[in-house]
C-alpha cells in the first residue's frame, strides 16, 4: 500500500511539472503575440488556459482523494497540502499569460507594445521564462537551495517592473492613456508572474523541511 501511495505522490508531481512546462509555453507565446501583434498565436494561448485550468481541477481532486484514502502525516500530509497551494499558482500563473494574449487580441491589428518599452516587455519575458524553468527543477528535484534563490532571481523581475512604470510616469510618454493603462496592467501581469513562482518556491521549501523560506 505504500508503494501504491509514494507512486501516487510521483504521478501528482510530475503533474505539477506538466503544469509548469505548460505555463512557460504560455508566457512564451503570450509574450511572442503580444509584440508582434499574432492574432492567432493569442487565440491559442488563450484557448490553452482552458487545459491548465482542467489539470488544475484534476490534480486537486486526486490530491483530495489520496489524502482521504491514506490519511497521510507528517512530511507526506505537508507535500499533499503544498501540491494544493502550488497547482493553485501555477493555475494562476497560466491565467497571467492569458490575460497577456488578451491584451494582444484586444488591440490587434495594432501592436499593444509602444516601441520605448519593448525591450523591457523583452526582458520581462526572458526573466519569467528563466525563473519558471528554475522553478521546474525545484519541483522535480525538491531543491531547496535553488528555493532560496528564487526570491533574488525575482527582484530582477521587480526592478524591471519599476523601470516601466517609471517610463509611463516620465514626461516623454506621449502613447496616451490608453496605452499607458495597458502597459501598467501588462507590468503587472509579469510582476504576478514572478510572485507566484517565488510563492511555490517556499511551499516545496516547506515541505522538505517542515518551515518557511525565512525571508518570504
Amino acid at each position: 500500500m505504500r508503494d501504491i501511495f509514494h507512486d501516487e505522490l510521483e504521478a501528482i508531481n510530475e503533474t505539477l511539472l506538466r503544469m509548469s512546462g505548460l505555463v512557460k509555453e504560455a508566457l512564451t507565446d503570450a509574450t511572442k503575440a503580444l509584440l508582434t501583434s499574432d492574432l492567432q498565436l493569442a487565440e491559442k494561448v488563450i484557448a490553452a488556459d482552458d487545459v491548465i485550468d482542467q489539470i488544475h481541477h484534476d490534480l486537486d481532486n486526486r490530491t483530495i482523494n489520496l489524502m482521504a484514502r491514506q490519511q497521510p502525516v507528517a512530511s507526506d500530509l505537508r507535500n499533499l497540502v503544498s501540491t494544493l497551494r502550488m497547482s493553485a499558482d501555477l493555475e494562476r500563473m497560466g491565467d497571467l499569460a492569458h490575460h497577456i494574449a488578451k491584451t494582444a487580441r484586444m488591440r490587434f491589428p495594432n501592436c499593444a507594445v509602444p516601441e520605448v518599452l519593448t525591450s523591457i516587455i523583452i526582458d520581462l519575458d526572458k526573466t519569467a521564462a528563466s525563473i519558471v524553468e528554475k522553478l521546474s527543477t525545484i519541483i522535480q528535484y525538491k531543491d531547496v537551495n535553488r528555493a532560496l534563490e528564487l526570491d533574488k532571481d525575482d527582484d530582477e523581475m521587480d526592478a524591471l517592473h519599476r523601470k516601466l512604470i517609471a517610463v509611463l510616469l516620465g514626461d516623454e510618454w506621449t502613447y496616451g492613456i490608453e496605452s499607458a493603462i495597458d502597459m501598467t496592467l501588462l507590468g503587472r501581469y509579469y510582476e504576478r508572474f514572478g510572485d507566484h513562482a517565488v510563492s511555490i518556491a517556499n511551499r516545496v521549501y516547506f515541505t522538505v523541511t517542515g518551515e518557511y523560506i525565512p525571508s518570504l
